[in-house]
């Protein structure tokens, strides 16, 4: 096991290991969680930390099931469980992290979107402009402060102002996508805003350099065209080429460094975490049969580590808490190894 880390934990905050006498308090990484305790068990505030968990529970424009608004506080609760020592990233905790307390004014909005739903999607998609509104002024305060902070839905509609906010940060910056669908419509049930609506909105809207798509397996006609007359700003490898390469016989270590030598230098990953095999994610929304194995997803993150290609930020959505915790303990840890990725890359 690996030793304490020896690191004051900051006054007032709940640690891992109680002070004995008048020796300053120390956080061991290897104890059990304090109920009280931050995202992973850890004692920073969002103040000390370097990375910042922004939830947003939004969840208004699904279009199956629900449950992605219960997400962050799902894997809030599960991420006390985890080991905070990675076998490849090392310490990523060290660098602090921090979640910001689950936001009151879109717990309210997404339960009035959700009142509304289809009947009144005007009103819907206004709501919308004002979640993302809400996420870009977070998003972009914490890049002002130096911090590197990362969305936790909710569906995949609540990125695009965190999107928007690292877009004016970095020219030239790139999208890793993991997603069992495309999510290019321009629209869908009449939300312009959807979650099946994110990436038409980011790529007709914002100046992305470049779109790469990893384990779409269900898309339609006109998200078909709008990748083939993206003129190279979006390359799409879908599940099912993937698994053909494969089975002549090309590694996923091949692909992989494939995949990511389609991506600038500075990277942001997007992950729906249905782009994983549902077996790993059977709660979340819209589950489809096929998608990357768990070690497979790690490859990726693997593959920009190799290429010397930098992640600046990041969001996981759509997990659902199911009939049992396994799909927010899924989610905790992903979210764990993308930010131990992220800042070995930084």
């Amino acid at each position: 096991m690996v030793a304490s880390s020896r690191f004051p934990v900051p006054r007032g905050k709940p640690d891992r290991q109680p002070a004995t006498g008048n020796r300053q308090p120390t956080f061991d990484p290897d104890a059990a969680a304090p109920k009280k305790s931050g995202i992973y068990g850890l004692p920073f505030t969002p103040d000390e930390a370097r990375v910042v968990i922004i939830p947003v529970p939004f969840e208004a424009t699904t279009s199956y099931g629900g449950g992605a608004a219960r997400g962050p506080a799902a894997v809030l609760a599960a991420s006390k469980q985890v080991d905070l020592f990675d076998h490849e990233t090392g310490r990523p905790y060290e660098a602090g992290m921090a979640m910001l307390d689950l936001p009151g004014k879109i717990v309210l909005l997404n339960a009035k979107a959700k009142k509304l739903g289809r009947k009144k999607v005007d009103s819907v998609n206004k709501i919308s402009d004002a979640v993302n509104q809400w996420v870009y002024e977070q998003t972009r305060a914490l890049l002002d402060a130096g911090k590197m902070p990362v969305v936790l839905g909710g569906d995949h509609s609540v990125p695009f102002g965190a999107i928007r906010a690292y877009a004016e940060r970095f020219p030239r910056l790139g999208i890793l996508h993991l997603d069992a669908h495309a999510d290019l419509r321009d629209s869908y049930e009449g939300f312009t805003h959807s979650h099946a609506s994110i990436f038409y909105n980011v790529m007709t809207r914002l100046p992305i350099a470049k779109l790469v798509q990893v384990g779409v397996r269900d898309i339609g006609s006109a998200e078909m065209r709008m990748i083939e007359q993206s003129n190279g700003r979006i390359t799409t490898f879908f599940d099912d080429e993937l698994a053909a390469r494969k089975e002549k016989g090309s590694t996923f270590a091949e692909l992989a460094d494939g995949i990511v030598a389609e991506l600038p230098d500075d990277v942001y990953l997007s992950w729906d975490i249905d782009g994983l095999d549902p077996t790993l994610c059977p709660g979340t929304g819209t589950p489809v049969p096929g998608g990357l194995s768990w070690n497979e997803a790690i490859g990726l993150l693997r593959a920009i580590v190799r290429a010397k290609k930098r992640i600046v930020g990041l969001d996981l959505c759509e997990v659902a808490p199911g009939e049992t915790e396994w799909d927010a303990n899924v989610g905790a840890r992903l979210l764990y190894k993308m930010i131990g990725f992220a800042l070995l890359t930084r």
